[in-house]
């Protein structure tokens, strides 16, 4: 597979603002990630929330900290940690769409002066060695072609007692085999170049002398929202397809309905 482009990646999401709008609450939970169904969840916002909220409490985030939201998305982690926890977040994207959407949130938000966006590559950004308290990563690392250079990275900015917390997709025994291309065709709609197995991510961590403290599967508490996924493509396979034929549609728009399909 030819790897996306940061232009590939950032026209994507550029691109599908306006699905992620209107099919994932995105002026309810500012999330673009699957959301974590835990026992009591009732909705999908709450579950979008519960992310934050169980990444947060397994870092273990104090007033204190400085953290580095990479691939910050339209802001939505930045603006729960600043609220809940009072700590300066600093969150970095490709998109200039999501930066626009996060700085607006910012500037009518009470947290405001705890918040910064900014346009950064997440594999090779201007901050100095050894900034940041925390480097908080949801599902982004994906996004990278080679993620060695966001382990990479990540190590050079973080503090010599900094953590990394992270919720992404790692290819399974089945996914590496991807005998009917659902992995490589779910990639391709959403501009992500290729998956890593969890062995191979884990041991890229400890070459780069981190230390793992917590490795949980969270597989079941997404499905809901994987359904969810796929529902928006069984009800989108008509309008996506009159509109294709209708309009000059985008590259990604052309296709984003079919990701549900995929994965």
């Amino acid at each position: 597979m030819i790897p996306f482009s940061n232009k590939e990646t950032t026209d994507y999401y550029n691109q599908t603002l306006n699905h992620y709008t209107l099919w994932w609450k995105l002026s309810g939970a500012m999330a673009l990630h699957f959301g974590f169904w835990l026992p009591g969840t009732k909705t999908f916002v709450e579950a979008l929330r519960n992310t934050n909220r169980e990444m947060a409490w397994i870092a273990e985030i104090c007033p204190d900290h400085l953290v580095l939201d990479a691939g910050c998305g339209v802001g939505g982690a930045a603006f729960y940690l600043a609220k809940n926890f009072g700590c300066n977040v600093t969150g970095i994207t490709l998109s200039q769409k999501h930066l626009d959407y996060a700085e607006k949130s910012r500037q009518s938000s009470n947290e405001k002066d705890l918040i910064v966006f900014d346009l950064q590559d997440f594999t090779k950004t201007t901050f100095r060695d050894n900034t940041f308290d925390f480097v908080w990563a949801c599902e982004s690392l994906c996004h990278a072609d080679l993620k060695t250079q966001f382990i990479d990275e990540v190590f050079r900015v973080l503090k010599p007692s900094g953590k990394l917390i992270l919720s992404d997709y790692f290819l399974s025994e089945k996914g590496i085999e991807d005998k009917n291309r659902y992995i490589r065709n779910w990639g391709e709609s959403w501009a992500i170049s290729s998956f890593i197995t969890e062995t191979n991510f884990l041991n890229e961590i400890v070459r780069c002398n981190f230390r793992i403290l917590q490795n949980l599967d969270f597989m079941k508490e997404i499905l809901p929202s994987s359904k969810r996924m796929y529902l928006a493509y069984l009800f989108g396979i008509i309008p996506s397809n009159v509109c294709n034929l209708t309009h000059n549609t985008s590259r990604f728009v052309k296709t984003h309905y079919l990701s549900g399909k995929h994965q």
